[in-house]
């Protein structure tokens, strides 16, 4: 096991940069997330750790050795892939097989390592048959299994879920975060997908634009998201954010609310069917209604905020579309934020400054 360090880490494409001087600690045993939207640099950052794309500057140490020029195969990391990445001419015990013998490990080392790793993902039956024999998840669990029996310093884990259906999806999600507390082993994942990234981190790190935008553990990041980008990205449906120009001409009472604030932000889950004295009040109009079983999406819109506002609630709730109804913004569950899209009255550990935190 190892550490994995990224020190100013930087990566150009021509003019275009698309990592802009990351740091990142990724302490020993430790699973850190990288999610953020398409674009943003997370897959390239992994790449960069991984020795698939070469490194414009900075430094990348694991295991305190500075790895930037060595190959791939020299980094002592193994890496499993959103596409499977099977030889399909090979049984799944030829898959497991392939790398160790490429490095000349006994043969008696060889299958314990293989037995292992079939016992650990439960696919000893499968050991014989071809990868095209093999349902989504089991060739998942396979292209895992590949990487465990290298017994590297470090996974990295590039959207293997991706290809799944949700139901498996979930199931692999357990599975990972299962094995990889198990193993032990540090571990690097990049993902788009907010559920998967909340539920399988020991941390967060949200990029954006080739930074790194906030990083805490997941519910540090979804209770006290540092920036508006954050509130707006982590959360399904995001945090509903509304300038305060537009409250301001709905008639809502603002006093009390710091000078600077610019944008007031309350999660779904937090916004009141029935404001309580200390609320800010808003008067809604019903756009749609989402029965979801265990719980309802109300979508609303109220007049001079251009904003959409969503309520999340338990259980069903009987409106329907045109309905008036009076919600409230408690005052405790309120996110402030400035012009420039900062929090206000919290710790300002914005952008950078939370990603050169040391791992706990």
């Amino acid at each position: 096991m190892a550490t994995i360090d990224l020190i100013d880490l930087k990566k150009n494409y021509g003019n275009v940069q698309a990592v802009k001087g990351v740091n990142l600690k990724v302490a020993d045993g430790e699973l850190i997330v990288l999610v953020g939207p398409s674009g943003c640099g997370k897959s390239t950052l992994l790449r960069m750790v991984a020795g698939l794309e070469t490194v414009t500057s900075g430094r990348i140490e694991i295991g305190g050795k500075d790895v930037v020029r060595a190959e791939p195969a020299e980094r002592d990391i193994a890496m499993v892939f959103q596409n499977y990445a099977l030889y399909p001419h090979m049984s799944v015990r030829g898959n497991l097989e392939y790398g160790l013998k490429n490095r000349g490990t006994p043969r008696a080392e060889i299958d314990r390592r293989v037995q292992d790793a079939a016992d650990i993902l439960e696919i000893g039956p499968l050991l014989e048959r071809k990868p095209r024999q093999l349902s989504g998840g089991q060739r998942q669990r396979v292209a895992m299994g590949r990487a465990i029996v290298r017994e590297p310093a470090a996974f990295l884990f590039d959207e293997p879920l991706s290809n799944l259906d949700a139901k498996l999806r979930v199931q692999m999600r357990v599975e990972i975060r299962r094995l990889q507390r198990r193993l032990k082993t540090t571990s690097l994942y990049v993902t788009h997908d907010q559920l998967e990234a909340m539920t399988l981190a020991d941390r967060l790190v949200v990029m954006n634009a080739g930074m790194i935008e906030q990083a805490g553990t997941p519910m540090e990041i979804y209770e006290r998201p540092q920036t508006l980008f954050v509130a707006a990205f982590m959360g399904a449906p995001g945090m509903n954010l509304i300038p305060v120009e537009d409250l301001a001409a709905h008639g809502a009472d603002l006093s009390g609310q710091p000078k600077d604030m610019a944008v007031l932000g309350c999660r779904p889950e937090d916004v009141c069917v029935d404001p309580g004295e200390n609320d800010i009040a808003v008067e809604a109009i019903v756009d749609a209604v989402e029965l979801a079983g265990s719980e309802t999406l109300l979508h609303l819109h109220a007049d001079a905020i251009l904003s959409a506002i969503v309520l999340r609630r338990p259980g069903a709730l009987q409106l329907q579309p045109g309905a008036r109804m009076r919600i409230g913004l408690p005052q405790e569950r309120i996110h402030r934020f400035d012009a420039q899209g900062r929090r206000l009255g919290g710790h300002a550990e914005t952008r950078q400054a939370t990603a050169s935190a040391a791992a706990p």
